[in-house]
């Protein structure tokens, strides 16, 4: 991989660093949901900026990848949203939606769970 030198990278919510100076990305695991998805180290910063978008989002316009490679990415940050939006959703509310629009959001959890185990896998 090579890294795209002053390319101004978004990190969500009007955030941007130029991309030769991350110097590390880390995925937020506690705390996790909209708006905190990945903490990005950069040089001269003595903390780290939280980006609302992945780690492998970011990584993407870091680097030069090809476009496949790039939609993969943004499918599988997709799934990431959707999936935290669902996991904030309550019992209450996700029996009504069931109910009302016979849409099952613990089974939609559980799938988009299995996509993103196998995806780290690979």
């Amino acid at each position: 991989m090579e890294i795209r030198e002053n390319i101004i990278i978004p990190l969500g919510y009007g955030k941007f660093v130029r991309s030769d100076k991350i110097i590390a990305l880390e995925p937020i695991e506690e705390d996790r949901g909209p708006g905190r998805r990945t903490r990005v180290y950069v040089e001269q910063i003595g903390i780290p900026l939280i980006a609302s978008r992945t780690e492998t989002a970011v990584l993407a316009n870091i680097v030069e990848t090809p476009k496949e490679v790039m939609e993969a990415t943004a499918a599988l940050e997709l799934l990431h949203d959707i999936y935290d939006d669902i996991h904030q959703i309550g019992p209450m509310l996700r029996k009504s939606i069931r109910k009302e629009a016979q849409l099952d959001l613990d089974k939609i959890e559980r799938r988009i769970e299995e996509i993103l185990k196998h995806e780290v896998e690979v």
